[in-house]
């Protein structure tokens, strides 16, 4: 059956609310080119990476600059976003296996080729080029990973950026079983794939959320809870953390460096609470900790991450489902944070 050459999707027109969002019927269907795969998205996740570009949070500056993106490179719209993506690929480009065509896939957000061209700096799905948003996309088949689950394409798609980025900062920090991680943000998206894959590692876990979700982080595995107002350093103490995982950053954030011990490890991939801290050097050498901004997914992370889904180490953790033409609803329900998981568009 032939392709068409118009869909339905969602068009990122520029920075700014949820109006900046339009349903068009007639973008042009992406024609899959040199080592490229074209996807019939199936379901497609909200998360941070997206409110924030099209809020232009990411710029340093005023929100409307041309920079307002997570690379610090100029958007161009319209833009379709979109990077949790769980497809079936359609068609190929030139030097890509036929036998490809039929397969279920998560796409790899974090890219670092397209266009049939390595990329001297790693593009984000969605964001310096067009992401699942809509009916089909392309992207360069090594970032098509193919998975063999029983799962259903929505609880797929809550997986590929919140459960890559925990497992990215996981790995860039080398948490090792019988280690202590602690979590802040821990019932979001990020906030709860890291507190599986640490348990997944036989890390103990001690998770930092409202009381309202605590019960929750415990049956997900974690080993200790936290409200968010408790003093942490007078509830475990000084240096006893191996590893801090922070989604939230803000004005407690001197603490997570108390709470490390000699040697200790810090990753971050957000800043919920607020983007600007005061560090005290001092802590950082006398302490000799070691501090990971993780953004670009080290090269085997999506790939583990895959396996863990498909043995069935992980869940998904799918909170509210949304029609694509809702997406204005989803996020807003997103950015409630009244939930414990993904909000998930179905697109297919």
């Amino acid at each position: 059956m032939p392709l068409p050459e118009r869909m339905s999707g969602i068009a990122l027109t520029g920075h700014g609310g949820p109006e900046v969002l339009e349903w068009r019927d007639a973008l042009p269907v992406p024609v899959p080119g040199k080592g490229d795969v074209l996807i019939r998205v199936l379901a497609a996740g909200v998360n941070n990476t997206d409110v924030n570009t099209r809020t232009g949070w990411y710029s340093k500056g005023d929100a409307a600059a041309e920079d307002a993106s997570w690379t610090g490179t100029p958007l161009s719209f319209p833009r379709i976003q979109g990077a949790d993506v769980c497809g079936r690929i359609v068609a190929v480009g030139p030097t890509v296996d036929p036998a490809r065509i039929g397969e279920r896939v998560l796409i790899e957000p974090c890219l670092v080729e397209a266009n049939g061209h390595v990329l001297a700096t790693p593009w984000y799905f969605g964001s310096e080029c067009d992401g699942g948003f809509a009916q089909f996309t392309r992207v360069a088949s090594r970032h098509a990973h193919k998975i063999d689950s029983d799962l259903t394409d929505v609880e797929l798609a809550s997986f590929p950026c919140s459960y890559s980025a925990a497992e990215n900062m996981l790995t860039r920090a080398d948490l090792q079983g019988g280690e202590t991680v602690l979590v802040t943000g821990a019932s979001g998206g990020v906030g709860s794939a890291t507190v599986q894959l640490a348990r997944a590692r036989g890390a103990q876990v001690i998770a930092v959320t409202s009381a309202s979700k605590a019960e929750d982080l415990r049956a997900l595995g974690a080993t200790k809870t936290l409200d968010r107002d408790d003093d942490l350093v007078s509830m475990i103490g000084t240096s006893t953390i191996d590893v801090v995982v922070d989604l939230v950053a803000g004005p407690k954030w001197p603490a997570l460096l108390d709470v490390l011990r000699p040697g200790g490890r810090y990753a971050v991939a957000g800043a919920i609470g607020g983007p600007i801290v005061s560090l005290d050097v001092r802590t950082l050498y006398l302490k000799d900790l070691s501090f990971f901004g993780c953004t670009v997914l080290e090269p085997q992370v999506f790939s583990n991450l895959v396996r863990r889904i498909e043995r069935g180490e992980i869940k998904p953790l799918v909170a509210e489902t949304f029609p694509l033409r809702d997406i204005a609803k989803a996020q807003t329900v997103f950015g409630e944070k009244s939930y414990i998981g993904k909000i998930v568009l179905e697109v297919g």
